[in-house]
């Protein structure tokens, strides 16, 4: 049995203590929560501990994986407590995981534990499949489309806004540029160009609507090279009509072979439940942790690191006579 933990309760943290319930190899072992523990109420019989007796979990848990944010958790929580515990996270902000990798892979490596980070879909599948698409289609571009979907990472860093109480960030495709990119005509198309940003966001009472809205079309790695639109609701509309968390998209490599002769790989998904879904993800990643450290293999890895195999549960033998 793996033994596992989770830090953070969130949409995230209750999808993986979902997920632990359908991968009978595992075992969650313990939530660890920044909040008051008796003031959270689990879907299990789970013990909640505070984040404050961690430490004390060292030696009673094989993975410990990060629920919380990209914006603010991830980038201070996953560096501390790869020193402590094998670990996964699902840092989402692209543009900073060179950094993230470094920092997580000195605090790894001091330890003689094992990090994998950024597991998801996108980054995590989503990323496997450009490099297995770029492998085999040097002469060609790639196209990425998410949505249309909930942001975990996006929604939370809006709510980490002064004056807001809540917010829900859809990620939409614009569909002349999907159209553009099934073409094979490898189209050169910008950010802005791909995408368009959709917000709800419930204020706080007395929060400056127009400062609120400006801090969110300008946020830098986030909202500031898309079309943005923000829409101020209440609370009770978000809840009727933006409390379910469905998202998924689209990787394509549209290249050439010989110039008259061209390919598109394209890989996609749909799913109702972005966190459950990421959650299951997560699950998968912290078995081939666990397997990695035994191998005495340290340091941060990525999903570009670890072999296919190291995911399943099944051993080789079944994995070449079932799926192969």
């Amino acid at each position: 049995m793996i033994k596992l933990g989770i830090l953070g309760y969130g949409n995230l943290g209750r999808g993986v203590e979902n997920a632990v319930k359908i991968n009978p190899d595992t075992e969650l072992c313990a939530i660890f929560t920044r909040r008051n523990p008796s003031d959270v109420k689990v879907n299990s019989n789970t013990k909640v501990v505070s984040v404050d007796e961690i430490e004390e979990w060292k030696n009673k848990i094989d993975v410990l994986i990060l629920c919380g944010g990209s914006a603010v958790d991830l980038p201070v929580q996953t560096p501390k407590y790869a020193k402590l515990f094998n670990v996964i996270d699902s840092f989402d902000t692209h543009a900073k995981i060179p950094e993230h990798y470094k920092n997580v892979d000195t605090s790894a490596k001091s330890a003689s534990k094992t990090a994998i980070i950024s597991v998801g879909w996108d980054p995590g599948l989503f990323s496997l499949n450009r490099m297995y698409a770029n492998a085999i289609l040097p002469d060609g571009c790639d196209y990425t489309f998410w949505g249309r979907g909930v942001s975990q990472g996006h929604s939370d860093a809006i709510r980490r806004i002064e004056g807001v109480k809540d917010a829900r960030q859809y990620t939409v495709p614009v569909e002349e540029a999907l159209i553009q990119a099934r073409s094979g005509k490898n189209p050169q198309l910008t950010t802005r160009q791909k995408h368009k940003r959709e917000c709800y966001v419930v204020l706080k009472e007395g929060a400056d609507a127009k400062r609120v809205e400006s801090e969110i079309v300008n946020m830098p790695n986030y909202f500031a090279d898309y079309d943005t639109t923000v829409n101020f609701i209440s609370e009770e509309e978000l809840k009727k009509n933006h409390s379910a968390i469905p998202h998924g998209g689209f990787v394509l490599r549209s290249g050439k072979t010989s110039p008259n002769t061209n390919h598109i790989i394209e890989y996609s998904l749909k799913l109702d439940s972005n966190p459950e879904f990421t959650s299951s993800v997560l699950i998968a990643y912290a078995r081939a942790a666990l397997r990695l450290n035994k191998e005495g293999v340290y340091g941060c890895k990525t999903v570009f690191d670890v072999a296919p195999a190291y995911l399943s549960p099944k051993t080789n033998e079944e994995l070449i006579s079932t799926m192969l």
